[in-house]
């Protein structure tokens, strides 16, 4: 079941994908799947390694930057990174989207891309509050 939610035209988060999530991303034209969920965190979930094994077959990129709690500024840094290296679409993912949403919203404001009210409306537009990732 995807639920892939449009944060700007380049960038979007979801809860957790499968395998058909993935092959369902590159046919919208995802060229990047960013994986911030720890492997392990529930029974049942795909492991990193079969989501970036269907982001291979797919023709995707692929990236494991997991996170458990709030982002970390480093964590952050490494989401911006591989966002700014994709040449395309992005989608990131973890258990709600909550974690992937965060670490994006931090690294923008981080580099001062955008201002924290667009933040705020960007973020609510997909269905996330990110307020309290911009309070430091």
């Amino acid at each position: 079941m995807t639920d892939f939610r449009a944060v700007t035209e380049s960038f979007s988060v979801s809860p957790q994908i499968t395998a058909a999530d993935v092959a369902a991303a590159a046919t919208q034209g995802f060229t990047l799947i960013i994986n911030n969920r720890p492997d392990g965190e529930a029974a049942g979930q795909p492991s990193g390694a079969e989501i970036g094994a269907a982001a291979a077959e797919a023709g995707l990129a692929y990236a494991y930057i997991p996170v458990t709690g709030r982002p970390t500024a480093e964590q952050a840094m490494a989401v911006r990174d591989a966002v700014g290296g994709a040449g395309g679409k992005v989608l990131a993912f973890c258990r709600s989207g909550t974690r992937s949403i965060l670490a994006w919203t931090m690294a923008e404001a981080a580099d001062g891309r955008r201002s924290n009210d667009e933040l705020v409306r960007l973020g609510a537009g997909a269905g996330y509050d990110v307020s309290g990732a911009l309070r430091g």
